[in-house]
């Protein structure tokens, strides 16, 4: 079977299980963001090995599950959890179930993420609205051959984080009276944390925080036209900033303390796009 394939199946499947009844803003949830789900009015769950060729996580912190529902009167699809490239994945690891997504119905995808911060004044528990991003992961989804179907062979970056978003983000943020950072996501692979030379070199290179995902998620949606925001969620400071170790559970306990804000903000953020 073509990937093709797999991707129209797995559109098909996602309607056939919300009966024809999509949402067309979709949301996806970082580690420790899980209790995001407390703030919305669920109206239907399906685990993700329920859905035609959906990749089911398999980190702790990732439930696998797509929920439909409203969240301050918005009906939004969810996506509780996601692969990443360091579960020994193929690049486009996340190609199915974007353009699946895309195929549905869904035109705007808001993508949340855990991160380390690199700026002393961006602590954990605080939310940055992410403006640009620095790929030092060494993989792109697009590798291979291209789909013409859903994008062009090169596609451009230039505003892969739309501006419009962004200042309906700002407003949201006041609304919600949260303090919003903004800056400039520098992707790496993982699984390790960084080293403290790299949280260095990273610095140096103009990027406020480090995370294992959500840039490979911008540029597929980006190739097929869908409308991106992204928020990161700091969990932690970056390696050598301070002085104990980093531990995933940090990750988990620092995103369960921000996810109250992080409803909060897409709560104001999402009947406005």
């Amino acid at each position: 079977m073509t990937t093709s394939e797999q991707i129209h199946q797995c559109a098909t499947s996602i309607r056939e299980k919300l009966n024809d009844d999509i949402p067309d803003v979709a949301v996806i949830l970082g580690s420790g963001l899980g209790d995001f789900v407390n703030a919305m009015n669920i109206e239907d769950q399906i685990p993700y090995d329920q859905i035609s060729h959906f990749p089911k996580p398999g980190v702790s912190g990732h439930a696998g599950t797509l929920l439909k529902g409203t969240i301050n009167g918005r009906s939004i699809l969810c996506l509780q959890g996601r692969v990443h490239s360091y579960e020994g994945q193929e690049p486009k690891y996340m190609t199915t179930p974007l353009r699946a997504l895309k195929l549905a119905g869904i035109k705007t995808l808001v993508i949340t993420s855990a991160v380390g911060s690199l700026r002393e004044s961006m602590p954990p528990g605080s939310l940055m609205m992410v403006t640009d991003h620095i790929n030092m992961s060494g993989v792109s989804p697009l590798a291979g051959p291209n789909d013409d179907a859903f994008g062009v062979r090169f596609p451009d970056m230039t505003e892969a984080y739309p501006v419009a978003n962004r200042e309906i983000l700002i407003e949201a943020a006041k609304a919600a009276d949260i303090t919003l950072h903004e800056g400039v996501f520098c992707m790496v692979r993982g699984p390790h944390f960084e080293t403290p030379a790299e949280i260095r070199a990273f610095q140096i290179l103009g990027a406020d925080v480090v995370g294992m995902s959500m840039v490979p998620e911008v540029i597929l949606a980006n190739h097929c036209g869908l409308n991106v925001a992204a928020v990161a969620m700091v969990t932690n400071l970056g390696a050598g900033m301070t002085e104990g170790r980093l531990t995933h559970d940090e990750t988990l306990s620092e995103g369960a303390k921000a996810a109250g804000n992080m409803a909060k903000l897409l709560g104001e953020f999402l009947p406005k796009v």
